[in-house]
C-alpha cells in the first residue's frame, strides 16, 4: 500500500466520492483504510457503562485502498505516489523517499 497514516487522500469512487481527509487508520492484510469524515455509519448501541445514554452512534467505515488517491502536496490536487533514492545530507546515506507524480514533490 503506496498510502500511509497522517496521509491527506481524496475519495475517487463510491458515495463519498470527491471527499477529502486524513488517514485514520490501516489494515494492511485487507487492502482497507479509515478516512476522517468518510463513509459515515449509523450504528445502534444499547447503555453501557462505557456509554450510559445509549442511542445512534455515527463512526468511519473502512473503504477499500483503490477508492482513494493522496493529494499533492504541492498543488492539492490527487496525484499517484512513487518512490525515489535520495543521498541524506547528515548521513551520506541512501534514502528512500515518496514522490508525487505529478509535481515531483517529496513527501
Amino acid at each position: 500500500m503506496k498510502v500511509r497514516k497522517n496521509d491527506t487522500v481524496i475519495v475517487i469512487s463510491g458515495n463519498s466520492r470527491g471527499k477529502t481527509g486524513k488517514v485514520l487508520k490501516l489494515f494492511p492484510g485487507k487492502n482497507r483504510l479509515i478516512v476522517e469524515g468518510v463513509n459515515i455509519m449509523k450504528r445502534h448501541t444499547k447503555p453501557s457503562q462505557r456509554n450510559p445514554q445509549g442511542g445512534i452512534v455515527q463512526k468511519e467505515a473502512p473503504i477499500h485502498v483503490s477508492n482513494v488517491m493522496v493529494v499533492d502536496p504541492k498543488s492539492g490536487k490527487p496525484t499517484r505516489v512513487g518512490g525515489a533514492s535520495v543521498i541524506d545530507p547528515a548521513t551520506g546515506r541512501k534514502k528512500h523517499v515518496r514522490v508525487a507524480r505529478i509535481t515531483g514533490e517529496m513527501f
